[in-house]
């Protein structure tokens, strides 16, 4: 089997299609109940959660202890972070008291370059992984995304996919478009144009939600993220759930011009009644729970390619 090997695991940009189908594969053998590979020596691990998290934090908690790997508990509210610290200065300290890798999720984007980037002089030297940057990139949650979708279909090649919503501050959209057209699948973008930046036009078309439901392999809704949303945008004041369920939700009516096959995704926390029904959230087209179980074995896959790139445990 192909192994991926990397110092840090902060992007998916820099992933070839290669790599992305060897975490794939890695992924889905663990879930199979492949062997884990055993540690001939200890591997510390922080998780440093800087924002709320609930499927991310406990997914890498999850995979870090079926890999064998020992976590320190470190919670940033509690942390000297409070006093001023800087991020830079708290992995010196990690790495000064023998902590191997830290798992970070951040609100600043590319809060990871500064600890990945050090100067000759720079004593931190701890492997990065990267639970979310801001709008940025959340590699892992693309990541298995596209193992959702490969357990589905089996391929990218040839498929439709539409992501809905707040695309604009969402690192999920950002993540998925750039890797779904590595992989060879074509990207559509909806949800209210206000929030459709057209940077994204280079992986893909914008079109209406009703143009897009019949004709779509999965269809990716985002979350509606108010806390990155200003108090002073128009929009916001304005906001009103029953409205944007109507305009661009997953309703009964909508879902059942879904293809047979086709899924539905969402990274979670799902808003009920306004990206999906709630009576949606479990039906069979939906795959969230799936998503959820595969968020496990991805991110053993994830550390498992930071551990051999660093040579932990034994490995290489």
């Amino acid at each position: 089997m192909n192994l991926v090997r990397l110092e840090n695991f902060v992007s998916v940009e820099n992933l070839s299609a290669d790599e992305v189908n060897a975490l794939i594969a890695r992924a889905e053998y663990f879930k199979r109940g492949g062997a884990v590979p055993k540690l001939n020596k200890p591997v510390y691990v922080v998780n440093g959660f800087f924002e709320n998290s609930t499927r991310t934090h406990t997914s890498f908690a999850v995979a870090e202890r079926k890999l064998g790997l020992t976590e320190i508990p470190f919670d940033p509210t509690h942390s000297s972070v409070k006093k001023g610290e800087t991020l830079y200065d708290t992995m010196l300290t990690m790495t000064a008291l023998g902590i191997d890798l830290a798992v970070i999720r951040h609100s600043e984007n590319n809060y990871y370059q500064p600890l990945i980037d050090t100067k000759e002089n720079e004593q931190a030297n701890i492997g990065i992984v990267n639970a979310g940057d801001g709008s940025g990139q959340h590699p892992s949650q693309c990541l298995l995304d596209v193992m959702t979708i490969h357990e589905q279909f089996g391929t990218f090649k040839g498929l439709k996919i539409a992501i809905i919503g707040d695309i604009s501050h969402s690192r999920v959209a950002r993540s998925n478009a750039q890797l779904l057209n590595k992989l060879g699948a074509e990207v559509y973008f909806s949800g209210p144009e206000y929030w459709f930046n057209e940077d994204f036009t280079q992986y893909g078309q914008y079109k209406p939600v009703d143009e897009l439901v019949g004709e779509m392999d999965a269809i990716m809704l985002l979350r509606v993220q108010h806390e990155r949303l200003s108090n002073e945008d128009a929009h916001e004041k304005d906001f009103s759930k029953e409205a944007y369920h109507e305009k661009y939700g997953m309703n009964q009516d909508r879902y059942n011009k879904m293809k047979d096959n086709a899924i539905i995704m969402h990274p979670g926390p799902i808003n009920r009644g306004v990206e999906l029904a709630s009576e949606l959230v479990e039906a069979p087209k939906s795959v969230f729970f799936r998503q959820m179980q595969n968020g496990v074995f991805m991110r053993m896959a994830m550390i498992e390619a930071v551990l051999r790139g660093r040579k932990l445990g034994g490995l290489e």
